[in-house]
């Protein structure tokens, strides 16, 4: 899907050979890197490995980036998995090894079933035999890199009671003790009932808002949300500074970090946007633009 550019493969080639969105707080900045926007690995560093999945959650640490993005599902037997697409056709063998179930939605498909798929091949042959992660599978490693979550409840109209049901995983992973709260963790969802019902469950997590709301409703918007994360094409430096102008509901301005920055001229025309993170498949390749 995206065109790598020799350097950004050369490295990261290197770095799994081998082998800060402040969301609401990062790594200490030293002053040469204060105003660089915090970089978060778009479902893990899924620009070299394949997404969603432990084996980019890793990728990721091996560049050294603190903060990965996951989308979240629900199986039908009641498990959080870790996926983009509400079906699984697409990064995995599904077709294959079920081949009467089209459409393949993972709310038609248990969590035992999931497991035997695999959702490494598709992106190349060294990933074979890679699995589609519970959430706490993600989470257990995400803690063993000491990285940091921005965790995306996926079609939430879908799965009625998912954002009760992570809190629960969360919870009993260790992730809402007041460390992660507090530096570790971000919820968000395109979803705007969504994002209130986590903040009303749990009013300490920060959350964020997927969209670019018009100006005039931002403040109805800060009300539950931290962030509002828009999409790289529909936002300028004025839209940017406006959402920044208001205040959320912990007391402090709201933060936005944008989707999807690929390609390091973007990267810089974010940053100079004011951004306070960019979302990305190649972080590597943003974290060197914009630093």
């Amino acid at each position: 899907m995206f065109v790598r550019t020799a350097t950004a493969s050369t490295t990261a080639a290197a770095l799994l050979g081998a082998g800060a969105l402040l969301l609401p707080a990062d790594r200490p900045e030293t002053p040469e890197r204060r105003d660089a926007p915090v970089v978060v690995a778009h479902r893990g560093a899924s620009g070299y490995a394949p997404e969603n999945t432990l084996a980019a959650a890793d990728a990721a640490d091996a560049l050294g980036i603190d903060w990965v993005e996951n989308d979240v599902h629900r199986t039908r037997d009641g498990e959080l998995v870790v996926l983009h697409d509400t079906s699984l056709k697409r990064t995995t063998d599904v077709e294959q090894v079920f081949p009467d179930r089209a459409p393949w939605a993972v709310k038609d498909f248990t969590a035992a079933e999931i497991a035997k798929l695999d959702a490494g091949s598709w992106f190349g042959a060294q990933f074979a035999g890679a699995r589609v992660p519970t959430l706490t599978q993600f989470l257990d490693r995400l803690e063993r890199n000491r990285q940091k979550l921005l965790l995306e409840i996926k079609s939430p109209a879908a799965y009625p009671g998912i954002e009760r049901d992570i809190i629960r995983v969360l919870g009993r992973s260790g992730w809402l003790d007041r460390s992660h709260v507090r530096s570790r963790l971000v919820i968000q969802s395109f979803g705007a009932d969504s994002v209130k019902k986590v903040h009303t469950l749990r009013p300490d997590v920060t959350t964020g808002f997927l969209g670019t709301p018009a100006v005039a409703d931002l403040p109805s918007y800060a009300a539950f949300t931290d962030q509002i994360n828009p999409s790289y094409a529909t936002i300028g430096a004025d839209y940017v500074a406006a959402v920044q102008r208001l205040k959320g509901p912990h007391g402090k301005r709201l933060r936005v970090n944008t989707w999807t920055v690929n390609k390091a001229a973007d990267a810089v025309k974010a940053r100079d946007m004011g951004v306070d993170g960019i979302i990305t498949n190649f972080p590597d390749v943003v974290r060197d633009a914009t630093s």
